[in-house]
């Protein structure tokens, strides 16, 4: 399995696209590997033959380094792959065992001798043992206790009789006795994780237990953002019908000029020091079928509206595609989550480590501010909340507030874009 980003440490086989005994060339697609956050081609190098295939389409979970296929070259006799692939996983399984060495065992003390129940008893527990101890690698335990299986029912075929990871998955429970009472049809359905799922949770449950997460709220007026994005699309269109800017391309604009003026706030806690980026590399949330992505817009404030939205939209139809390349969703320096065009007038963001902060953007709606020169004495203006979520190690709250303040400045008077 190889690593397709510096932090990838599993994946998944999504597909093969060569059959086992077929030839390749160089640069001839091999397989799609399943990351935590793309599904990603992989080319051959050289001129081959794919001579057994180890792990199947559809295989979660591939530690990387571990053996996925044998390939061999031309003129190579393949009478042998079966038992070369089968050596190759013994040969990872005895590497992976030996990196978790057990700790040196202890001089055995015999149990005092357990009295004998005095009459029948009703073991409420049944899964746990009460005899001898039972050797288990650790995945083993790890699958078992995740899927609920008891270790005492599993014969292990392992060294000694220890219990290993195949014998937890090929477990079989012995089949329930029959009851008078027919079971109702389950009225849930149980979806698999996957791999970009679980990276999900497990990075934002992390960010938010580790991260001193504080929140600034801000309202901004999008009366003269609506009308430019309305003066800018008439010009666009004549062009091209499709090119159109979105309310999201000021928000990046904007975003990446305000972290210009306020360079703090572009910044990432690294443990021992505290990196700030001289670019803005935005990454922008995109909600896809399996998760959320955040594809990045390289260098956002050197770059034009039309730019950004041309670049906003190519990432997004391939973060939705599952085509993204690492390049394209690693190393943002800031976060903009909308769901605005949802009718979510206001929510929180939890930030992306090692990032430092994420905006957070509502929808905008009509509202009424008092207004002393209207002969009403009121108006209706157009107005969008964002909230900003900031990691106190790096960002304090006078920072963080002047960053909002510029960002809504720019956005309240956008030809600022221009100078």
């Amino acid at each position: 399995m190889p690593a397709m980003s510096p932090t990838m440490s599993e994946g998944g086989i999504a597909a093969w696209k060569k059959k086992e005994g077929e030839a390749f060339a160089t640069g001839d697609v091999l397989l799609e590997i399943e990351t935590d956050k793309a599904t990603i081609d992989v080319e051959a190098q050289d001129d081959g033959i794919l001579a057994k295939i180890i792990a199947q389409d559809g295989a979660k979970g591939v530690q990387v380094g571990v053996p996925i296929a044998i390939l061999a070259e031309e003129g190579d006799d393949l009478s042998g792959a079966a038992e070369f692939a089968s050596q190759a996983v013994s040969e990872s399984t005895s590497a992976g065992k030996s990196e978790k060495a057990p700790e040196p065992s202890k001089p055995a003390t015999p149990e005092p001798p357990r009295p004998e129940p005095s009459g029948p008893q009703v073991d409420s527990k049944p899964e746990l043992p009460t005899g001898d101890r039972i050797f288990a690698s650790p995945i083993a335990k790890k699958i078992a206790l995740e899927r609920g299986i008891p270790l005492a029912q599993i014969k292990g075929s392992g060294p000694s009789g220890r219990i290993i990871r195949v014998d937890v998955e090929n477990y079989k429970s012995a089949p329930a006795p029959p009851t008078t009472v027919l079971s109702a049809e389950a009225d849930y359905v149980d979806t698999p994780i996957s791999n970009m799922r679980r990276t999900i949770g497990s990075r934002l449950t992390q960010s938010k237990q580790e991260l001193p997460h504080y929140y600034l709220t801000v309202n901004v007026h999008m009366d003269k953002v609506l009308k430019l994005r309305e003066v800018f699309n008439k010009t666009l269109t004549e062009k091209d019908k499709s090119a159109k800017l979105s309310v999201n391309d000021f928000i990046v604009k904007a975003v990446a000029c305000a972290l210009s003026d306020v360079p703090e706030a572009n910044s990432a806690w690294l443990g021992e020091v505290i990196r700030t980026y001289k670019k803005a590399d935005i990454s922008v949330a995109v909600a896809t079928p399996t998760g959320l992505i955040t594809p990045i817009v390289k260098d956002a404030g050197s770059k034009g509206l039309a730019t950004i939205s041309a670049e906003t939209k190519a990432l997004a139809k391939k973060a939705r595609d599952g085509k993204l390349q690492p390049a394209e969703y690693q190393g943002g320096t800031f976060t903009i989550s909308n769901l605005g065009m949802y009718g979510v007038e206001h929510f929180t963001a939890i930030i992306n480590p090692p990032q430092s902060c994420i905006l957070a953007v509502g929808a905008t709606q009509p509202t009424l501010v008092p207004a002393p020169e209207e002969e009403r004495g009121f108006k209706t203006v157009q107005i969008m909340k964002v909230t900003l979520s900031s990691d106190h190690r790096t960002v304090d709250g006078a920072v963080g507030a002047r960053w909002l303040a510029a960002f809504k400045g720019y956005l309240e008077n956008p030809l600022t874009f221009m100078l």
